[in-house]
């Protein structure tokens, strides 16, 4: 049998080695273009155990289960590596007027490189890691890592958008290791001792005999610090202002990934909760008020925006709370959950970016200024076009799909209330975006705002996912169907 388990370390050693390259880089140009061919070596590489995992079934382990990829870390792995490689094959079109002028220097690209491979490699530390310590030491990496990538371009809004990030999120995962502290404090009437009450396959073996109030005081804990920087209401403070003043490939890194990972670590104490308490609902009970919280908050802001990168944001905050509600609401919903998660990232990634180019040409964020966008470039005007219109439900794209199966499982579930509130915000978020959206892309705009000629791969990056939220609307292909299916059985559900 081929050990596929090796590759997973060098997952997480490469893109280190990628980030000394970055720092040795000798032009902004060749920095960039090691962003773009880097990136996509580390997700061809992560596709293999990804397959493995995901075909057939079993978990990839190594270091005696410290490193270990299942069906949940593999499924969000692969949309880790899309959403990576996406922003870093932007990256070198999106910066390229800046390195003509000489605005982004070297020791700027130097930076942008080296923090961009070091998150990448911090985020897969996460995904790999079966000790919550391990956990927790690449989610506070990642903190580090991307809050300087928010301000590339040194401005007073941009450094007070990372302090306020690096501010809210370190609070937040500290409150997160306090959770992690109850958890492996919660084994002690178990024979789990040591490391092992670290792991989180040794807190599920023995989650019947651990101690239950230990095991809330954790969850409650890891739900406001993970939640804080996954962006969950009421904690989601520093999300609108790093999305609207980071680069865009560092916005849709942040909202099509950074945000998943952070729930993910919620995600994976789920089951160990439930298996804890007995199966009531205890945990899901409070993933079920987070999610309807967040959606419900980003409705009421949607509605009022005037930026587009912030509506966006608003948008990202909607979205982690329908994961976090249909994980919480279990059975078909877990499954919706994981569907949506894909689905958002695709759309997410696709409307940052092209966001990203329509402001950069206007010179504004502004939504109302922002007209006549599918004549000024129909790319990137088609891309935000269809990208929101994705990302509010739109069918047939993919997230009409998921959202309405996270509706269905709630009104099987009995959760009436639920079901309302959720139909309510879907429907609030609905109206709010396309109040700015149809003017954006229809109003005549004179003269039009110039744009570079968009090149082959320019295109790719737009169609690419465009055409996978569309074709995963019509017609779910037998393979992420069962990674789905797996992934939620992991959570404790099943299609």
């Amino acid at each position: 049998m081929i050990p596929f388990a090796l590759l997973l370390p060098l997952l997480v050693g490469l893109p280190v080695l990628l980030s000394l390259a970055s720092l040795a880089g000798r032009s902004p140009a060749a920095i960039l273009r090691l962003c773009a061919v880097g990136t996509v070596a580390v997700s061809l590489l992560a596709a293999v155990p990804v397959a493995v995992v995901l075909a057939g079934g079993e978990p990839l382990v190594m270091l005696g289960d410290w490193i270990r990829l299942d069906a949940l870390s593999a499924l969000h792995m692969m949309v880790l590596c899309i959403v990576y490689s996406l922003g870093a094959l932007h990256s070198p079109g999106y910066f390229a007027d800046e390195v003509r002028k000489n605005t982004l220097d070297t020791a700027a690209a130097r930076r942008y490189g080296g923090l961009w491979f070091g998150s990448l490699s911090a985020m897969l530390v996460v995904l790999l890691s079966n000790n919550m310590g391990v956990m927790w030491v690449g989610i506070e990496a990642t903190t580090l890592l991307t809050a300087f990538l928010i301000c590339v371009h040194v401005t007073p809004g941009s450094l007070e958008a990372m302090w306020k990030y690096l501010l809210m999120c370190s609070v937040g995962v500290a409150m997160a290791f306090t959770g992690t502290l109850l958890l492996s404090a919660s084994t002690g009437p178990t024979a789990v001792h040591g490391n092992e009450s670290l792991l989180w396959t040794s807190l599920m073996a023995s989650a019947g005999g651990l101690n239950v109030t230990l095991v809330k005081a954790g969850f409650i804990f890891m739900v406001i610090g993970y939640g804080t920087k996954a962006g969950l209401a009421p904690m989601h403070n520093w999300l609108p202002d790093a999305h609207s003043q980071a680069p865009a490939p560092v916005s849709a890194i942040f909202s099509g990934f950074l945000l998943n990972a952070s729930l993910y670590c919620i995600l994976r104490t789920l089951p160990i909760v439930e298996a804890a308490t007995g199966g009531q609902g205890w945990g899901r009970e409070i993933l079920i008020a987070a999610g309807l919280l967040s959606i419900l908050t980003a409705a009421a802001f949607i509605v009022v925006q005037r930026d587009l990168k912030r509506l966006l944001a608003y948008s990202s905050l909607e979205h982690m709370g329908i994961i976090a509600l249909g994980a919480g609401l279990g059975g078909a919903g877990a499954f919706a959950a994981m569907f949506h998660m894909l689905s958002h990232s695709l759309g997410k990634s696709t409307a940052f970016l092209s966001a990203g180019r329509i402001i950069k040409a206007y010179g504004t964020n502004d939504m109302r200024r922002l007209t006549g966008t599918l004549a000024a470039s129909p790319l990137w005007g088609a891309g935000l076009l269809s990208g929101i219109l994705g990302l509010v439900g739109t069918a047939p794209f993919a997230i009409f799909f998921s959202e309405f199966m996270i509706l269905r499982a709630a009104v099987d579930s009995g959760e009436w209330v639920t079901a309302v509130l959720f139909l309510l915000g879907m429907c609030i978020v609905f109206a709010g975006a396309l109040r700015f959206l149809l003017p954006m892309v229809w109003k005549p705009r004179d003269p039009k705002p110039v744009f570079p000629k968009a090149t082959v791969l320019e295109h790719f990056i737009v169609i690419l996912p465009l055409s996978a939220l569309l074709l995963l609307g019509v017609l779910m292909p037998g393979f992420l169907t069962k990674a789905f299916a797996s992934a939620a059985a992991v959570l404790g559900g099943a299609q």
